[in-house]
């Protein structure tokens, strides 16, 4: 075998190989012969039919089928030993295949770039630091109970955030009523923004019977362009209220947690432990975030259009399944355009090759012992956390690699988190577990430039 290889761009490469007609003609001749052992041929028996006759009937099926896998086996061979990275299949042109004449064809690829890291001692880190206080545990005991709250009616008193209403209203911009600006007999938990700001804020306060008028704006970006940013004054009456009632820590309470000797402090152990659990994971969050925006930051280079082009599928596809379990359609969406998902998709892309990169020159490999603790962490928090590993060891669909995955990544930002300019910032419990504010993502060169699919290698 012979084979030619061309840069014809940063990341093209165009492979011309060549096979002898000999070799292709002994792999037909065998698989005829295998064939033969088989045929079925009137006036001849099975496994007799004379290899004249053979060729004449099935020659140019098993030609055929010899040719495929030569291409692709041959390709393969030719990438392996001139150390291409392929992103995505090959674009195949200008096939010989005539019988008696060497095989050539032309494999045109995309590669991935081969990429100097960069300094990772430049890289700056500023990690959570904050530790589980008993208000903590209060808090979210707290909200525990909250979630599993009764109502009574409240007859006296005034209205109070937490409190659920019922409530006439009608709403008017400049003494004109708008469309769909009135209810009757709507009911409306105080305090959960269901409504426009300083709607709920306006029956605070308000008793059983009273009407008040209460004036709102509404927002600039609120769902109907005509009432953004709009001066409204609604009528309200309060018709009747409930206040919430939290259950009582008793052992009826406990049990449901899976506290069964009804001990207080052993629940605000379990409590205690699993927002430790939390903490770790929400430290873990952001520094991880802190440490992908910074090679991405650090590293600016070219990736193969076909890489990108196969990532903007695969965000499209979750996409669209997502879509489908919300909306409880049985009917297949239709694809969404690949733009939509471009930007995120060259992000991905970029990081992969990063991340590969710092595997491979710092050696990085998941042992079991790491896959193991990794996977204890995660079913902590179930009731049966037996039961969990268990499925996860044996899940069907890939769960194990995703989790080796995620475990290559957390031994790769370890690596970079090593190296790294840290500092510890002291924070309360809260903050160190609230989201993180969201980055606006600033784009290189290369992001600019659109993903064609006609153009892409595969």
């Amino acid at each position: 075998m012979q084979v030619s290889l061309e840069t014809t761009s940063t990341l093209e490469r165009r492979l011309t190989i060549t096979v002898p007609a000999e070799t292709v003609d002994k792999k037909v001749e065998k698989r005829l012969r295998e064939m033969g052992k088989r045929a079925q041929m009137h006036g001849f028996r099975p496994g007799k039919v004379p290899f004249g006759m053979l060729k004449k009937r099935y020659g140019p099926g098993a030609r055929d089928e010899v040719l495929g896998e030569v291409i692709r086996s041959s390709y393969a061979e030719a990438v392996s030993d001139n150390d291409l990275h392929p992103a995505g299949y090959p674009q195949i042109d200008a096939v010989k295949t005539e019988e008696g004449v060497d095989i050539e064809f032309v494999a045109t690829l995309e590669v991935y770039p081969d990429i100097e890291l960069a300094d990772l001692s430049c890289v700056a880190i500023e990690r959570p630091v904050a530790s589980v206080e008993q208000g903590d545990i209060d808090r979210v005991i707290n909200t525990i109970r909250e979630q599993d709250r009764t109502f009574e009616d409240k007859t006296e008193g005034a209205a109070e955030s937490g409190d659920r209403v019922v409530i006439d209203y009608s709403g008017s911009i400049e003494g004109e009523p708008f469309e769909q600006g009135s209810a009757e007999d709507a009911p409306l938990l105080l305090g959960s923004g269901q409504m426009i700001p300083g709607f709920e804020d306006g029956i605070v306060g308000m008793s059983c019977g009273e009407s008040r008028d209460v004036p709102v704006t509404f927002p600039s970006d609120y769902a109907k362009s005509e009432l953004q940013g709009q001066q409204a004054l609604f009528a309200i009456t309060l018709k009747s209220m409930e206040k919430p009632v939290l259950p009582e820590l008793d052992e009826s309470f406990l049990a449901r947690f899976g506290v069964h000797d009804g001990n207080l402090e052993t629940f605000r152990e379990e409590v205690a432990q699993s927002m430790s659990r939390e903490l770790k994971r929400a430290v873990q969050a952001k520094v991880r975030t802190q440490v992908m925006d910074s090679l991405l930051e650090t590293h600016s280079f070219e990736v193969p259009s076909s890489a990108v082009m196969q990532e903007c599928r695969h965000l499209s596809q979750q996409a669209r399944e997502r879509m489908q379990q919300q909306s409880g359609q049985q009917a297949e969406l239709p694809e969404l355009p690949a733009n939509l998902f471009e930007q995120e998709a060259r992000k991905r892309v970029r990081l992969s090759v990063i991340i590969g990169k710092i595997v491979d020159e710092h050696n990085l490999q998941v042992k079991d012992a790491d896959l193991h603790a990794h996977m204890q962490e995660m079913v902590a928090d179930f009731q049966d956390p037996e039961r969990m590993m268990a499925w996860y060891k044996t899940n069907p669909d890939g769960k194990l690699d995703q989790i080796r995955h995620v475990v290559l990544e957390t031994l790769v930002v370890d690596t970079v988190v090593a190296a790294a300019q840290v500092t510890e910032q002291a924070c309360s419990y809260e903050e160190a577990v609230a989201p993180a504010p969201a980055k606006t993502e600033k784009k290189t060169d290369q992001e600019d430039a659109p993903v064609d699919e006609a153009s892409s290698a595969s």
